[in-house]
């Protein structure tokens, strides 16, 4: 059995045995067995909304004994808290099946973490790159020039539209003469 924290400061037990993999089978309809196939594991890792799901139904008995409703639970659940439990769910997972599926199984979340420690690793050396910095510089340079230009195109289509309105007859401007029909005779 695995335990971690919540962000209430509540320490959680999950365990997985079958009692636990038809509960949650039962109550959310996950069925935890397709582990093996990698691609529940994935969507576990990658949802975290399912697996602190499928982390209060592991943990419903103590829940319950704790007089924690769902929602308190999922209040609770959110960044380390959430890295914690997958940690602890994924290891228990792993542990539940026999030996030959138990090396299959930790070998693929031995790879998902390294994957997942390389992908922070690329992310955190793009972000700390010049080359991205002057590439945004240029971006926003781009676009408020983009931005003056298209206001400048405003400024002069309101010119011309006002342009148009002293040259025209009957236009705002009060300049153009009147027809004598329209002028009153003093």
């Amino acid at each position: 059995m695995k335990s971690f924290n919540d962000n209430a400061g509540r320490t959680w037990t999950v365990a997985i045995n079958v009692d636990a993999i038809k509960r949650v089978k039962s109550l959310l309809g996950v069925n935890l067995l397709e582990a093996v196939e990698g691609k529940r594991i994935e969507q576990l890792v990658s949802d975290p909304v399912l697996l602190c799901d499928v982390l209060y139904v592991l943990c419903k008995p103590e829940a319950d004994a704790k007089s924690v409703a769902d929602e308190d639970f999922g209040r609770a659940m959110a960044g380390d808290a959430i890295d914690q439990g997958t940690t602890c769910l994924l290891e228990e997972l792993v542990d539940f099946f026999p030996q030959a599926k138990r090396q299959v199984l930790a070998k693929a979340l031995a790879k998902l973490k390294a994957f997942q420690l390389k992908a922070v690793e690329t992310a955190s050396k793009r972000l700390d790159d010049p080359a991205l910095d002057r590439q945004l510089e240029a971006l926003l340079e781009r676009e408020t020039d983009e931005s003056l230009e298209a206001e400048r195109d405003r400024i002069r289509r309101l010119l011309r539209e006002d342009a148009l309105r002293e040259t025209t007859p009957g236009g705002s401007s009060g300049n153009s003469p009147g027809s004598s029909a329209s002028s009153p005779v003093p």
